[in-house]
């Protein structure tokens, strides 16, 4: 397992994991085969963390798993914005025939919460109808993460919900991904941007989309445990 042999301490923040107040929540045992029941579960599990007035930072291979955790947030935070960055928009109104899946996450997202509240960054592959939805809707910003800094000023009062699909990654850093997808951002591009978050209001994040099966050399792995270990860093300051 790639993440023993991560350290604690992070040399870009010259800070620790053990000089933090963190908790590890451990795993939910999602139904097989009950998409709804699944993400009723991760709803509930996030409205029980977020009453504590906790931070959560939610992992998962399906992006779908962001839809429940922003509607719970949303209930607390109204103004709510979405920071996503992805190589795909994911505003499909549906995918083979299914209305809820990692490539609609986003247009259910935007049902609950309107125009112009999801900025997305690094998107580079979809359908010509995605790129042409999300401009007219979303802030959407192509390839890299280009203007991000500006996004970061524009919103950095309003409460934000961030979600990274590690396919935003270059395949050459991070092959372990269901849907690579070339002419990604590098490693220390989205260290950077995370380090950028200081000033902002995060009030919930995940990682999504690491499939560990598709990289048997376990750098994508050790990549998604060193992204997790500076964003933990960040939102515990």
């Amino acid at each position: 397992n790639e993440s023993f042999g991560i350290e604690t301490y992070s040399p870009y923040q010259n800070t620790d994991l053990l000089d933090i107040k963190g908790c590890d929540a451990g795993d939910l045992p999602l139904p097989f085969g009950d998409p709804k029941a699944a993400l009723d579960m991760i709803n509930s599990f996030t409205r029980d963390i977020i009453q504590d007035d906790k931070i959560p930072i939610m992992l998962g291979g399906e992006h779908l798993v962001t839809l429940p955790a922003v509607e719970a947030i949303l209930d607390k935070y109204p103004e709510l914005c979405i920071l996503h960055l992805d190589a795909h928009a994911d505003v499909r109104d549906t995918y083979m025939g299914v209305s809820l899946s990692h490539a609609t996450v986003m247009r259910r997202i935007w049902d609950k919460i309107g125009d112009k509240r999801i900025w997305q960054f690094g998107v580079r592959s979809g359908e010509k109808y995605e790129f042409e939805w999300a401009n007219e809707h979303n802030t959407l910003n192509i390839f890299d993460l280009y203007g991000i800094e500006n996004a970061l000023d524009i919103i950095a009062e309003r409460p934000i919900y961030l979600t990274i699909d590690l396919d935003v990654l270059d395949p050459s850093v991070f092959p372990g991904t269901g849907t690579p997808e070339h002419g990604g951002i590098s490693f220390m591009d989205l260290i950077s941007f995370i380090l950028k978050l200081r000033k902002n209001f995060i009030v919930g994040a995940d990682l999504v989309e690491l499939a560990p099966q598709y990289d048997i050399s376990g750098i994508s792995t050790a990549a998604a445990c060193k992204i997790l270990r500076e964003l933990a860093l960040i939102l515990a300051v």
